[in-house]
C-alpha cells in the first residue's frame, strides 16, 4: 500500500513543468529575476512554437532568455523589452499577441462569429415563427369549427 502510494506521489510530481533555466541564466537580484522569468512567460521559443522561452531547452530560447536579462540589467523597462524582442522576431514571438490593427482580426473573431450565429438564430427563428404549423382544416372541420364559436 505503501508503494503504491509513493508510485502515484512521485509521478504525480514527475508531471510538474520543467523551466529550462539554467543556473548561469539566474540573475543575481531577485527582482530582476522575476522580472526576466514573467518576460521569458510571455515570449514564444521560435523553435519548439508551442512553448515559452522559459519552458524551451532550444538554443534560440536560451539566447532569448539571456537576452531578456541583459535587457533588464541595462535598465530596460518590461515593455521595452518586449518591444526590442518583438523589432528583431516579429509579433509571432508574442504568446499573446497584442491589440493592434494587424491583430484585430484574430481578437474580434471570436466576437463576430458568435453575433453571427447570435443573429442567424434570431431570423431562423422569427422566419419559422411566421409559418404555419399544422395542415388546413377540411371543409367539415371549418363547419364544426364554425358551429362551436357562434355558440
Amino acid at each position: 500500500m505503501m508503494r503504491r502510494l509513493l508510485l502515484v506521489l512521485a509521478l504525480m510530481l514527475s508531471a510538474t513543468p520543467a523551466f529550462a533555466v539554467n543556473p548561469d541564466e539566474v540573475l543575481a537580484d531577485p527582482a530582476l529575476e522575476a522580472r526576466a522569468r514573467t518576460l521569458s512567460a510571455e515570449l514564444r521559443c521560435m523553435v519548439c512554437q508551442n512553448q515559452s522561452i522559459d519552458d524551451s531547452n532550444a538554443e534560440l530560447a536560451k539566447d532569448l532568455r539571456l537576452l531578456v536579462r541583459e535587457r533588464i540589467k541595462d535598465g530596460d523597462s518590461d515593455e521595452q523589452v518586449l518591444d526590442y524582442i518583438v523589432s528583431r522576431y516579429g509579433e509571432f514571438v508574442l504568446l499573446k499577441p497584442r491589440f493592434s490593427i494587424k491583430t484585430v482580426l484574430l481578437w474580434g473573431a471570436p466576437v463576430l462569429l458568435v453575433l453571427a450565429g447570435g443573429l442567424s438564430l434570431l431570423v431562423f427563428a422569427r422566419r419559422r415563427s411566421g409559418k404555419p404549423t399544422g395542415s388546413k382544416l377540411t371543409a367539415d372541420e371549418q363547419a364544426r369549427l364554425n358551429e362551436l364559436l357562434k355558440k
